[in-house]
């Protein structure tokens, strides 16, 4: 068998991308250590933000805008609930440089986008305890992805549309020429004429195979869920959200599907020797101690822990992502370094990523991501 497409890492990027290569009638093999979804990638944990005024930079828009048609179009050919309109209030003091960057992303795309006080955040929300010094910007339109099951449902379309799935497949040596790729994996070989590297936090253990180092810092995160009796917190009463004051910056969802207040915080986290192994919830103070304080000060003190989880973070110096072919090989492609803020722009780049493949223009530019803008 002569895939024209192997892939290693299923997870949001790689088996996303393995679905638009099927769609574009390329034979598929898809291969992870695990298997897709679960709890080592950086898609588990159920849910995520998708936000189309964007504070980490303005050229991320239109991948945001693209991104949000193919999730609607995933949810249409899927049997799964991919998005919900929550709307997304990104909030913080009147200075913050995150915040100006929203509204100036909003400004220049013509995207819907409320500037409100502290007060009227605080009467349209009553879960809301915010001081009265901050501001928020809402966007009505963005709000909460299903992202355990947007695997899932690109996991299924890319079965049926005949791609191959190695879960549980680790991966040992890469052997390529100009026209062909080996992969072995366990006791099998696995040939193809292109490779895709998408394996998030594992992404340097792949590429040492192929003598390659890429600038990845893989980072400790954690996030929680949290209980209350008050019910301002529930699903399609209470929105998405984003803060940042410029030393601090949290994210959170409402109560989906009785889950709990989801909370976590971006920045921060520990630096990790070996991305395989992540330290348990609950092994530093600040796991449960910085969020819960968050929750306290600025929604409700009645707010308890439920329950906590950890991941891992993979980010490359600049935070944006890197989408390249590895340098000094024509056939391998590599995308990785989206931790963080990744998620939202997986079917956008999934789509994307199969283009570049196949030969054809990705419907947005990709060229800020390429590896050269880390030689200068």
């Amino acid at each position: 068998m002569m895939y024209d497409v192997i892939i290693i890492g299923a997870g949001s990027m790689g088996m996303a991308a393995g679905y638009y290569l099927t769609e574009a009638g390329q034979k598929v093999a898809l291969i992870d250590a695990y298997d897709p979804p679960h709890e080592e990638g950086s898609h588990h944990g159920e849910t995520r933000l998708i936000r189309h005024a964007y504070g980490e930079g303005g050229n991320y828009v239109p991948l945001a805008l693209h991104s949000q048609e193919l999730w609607e179009e995933l949810e249409g050919k899927s049997e799964k609930r991919i998005f919900l309109k929550t709307g997304v209030l990104n909030f913080g003091p009147k200075d913050s440089a995150f915040l100006d960057t929203v509204q100036k992303s909003a400004q220049e795309h013509n995207l819907s986008l409320e500037e409100m006080t502290a007060e009227e955040i605080n009467t349209r929300w009553p879960g809301f305890q915010l001081e009265s010094e901050f501001i928020g910007y809402f966007e009505k339109n963005s709000g909460v992805l299903f992202s355990e099951n947007a695997i899932r449902a690109y996991r299924t379309l890319a079965e049926k549309n005949g791609a191959d799935l190695y879960t549980n497949t680790r991966v040992h040596a890469i052997e390529t020429t100009a026209d062909e790729v080996t992969v072995k994996v366990n006791d099998n070989e696995i040939k193809g004429k292109k490779l895709l590297i998408t394996a998030g936090k594992g992404t340097n253990q792949v590429a040492k195979l192929l003598q390659r180092t890429l600038p990845l810092s893989p980072t400790r995160k954690t996030f929680s869920w949290f209980k209350t009796e008050k019910t301002h917190y529930e699903e399609g009463m209470f929105p998405g959200w984003g803060y940042d004051d410029g030393e601090s910056t949290y994210y959170g969802f409402p109560s989906v599907e009785e889950a709990g207040i989801k909370i976590g915080r971006h920045d921060q986290g520990h630096p990790l020797e070996e991305p395989e192994k992540l330290e348990p919830f609950g092994t530093y103070p600040e796991d449960e101690e910085e969020t819960l304080a968050f929750a306290h000060k600025y929604f409700s003190k009645d707010i308890q822990l439920k329950e906590g989880r950890v991941c891992t973070y993979t980010n490359t110096p600049d935070e944006d992502f890197i989408i390249d072919y590895l340098p000094g090989y024509a056939n391998v492609l590599v995308a990785c370094g989206f931790s963080g803020h990744g998620f939202k722009f997986s079917s956008g780049i999934g789509e994307s990523l199969a283009k570049i493949l196949t030969g054809r223009e990705p419907a947005v530019s990709l060229e800020s991501f390429r590896l050269d803008r880390f030689d200068h």
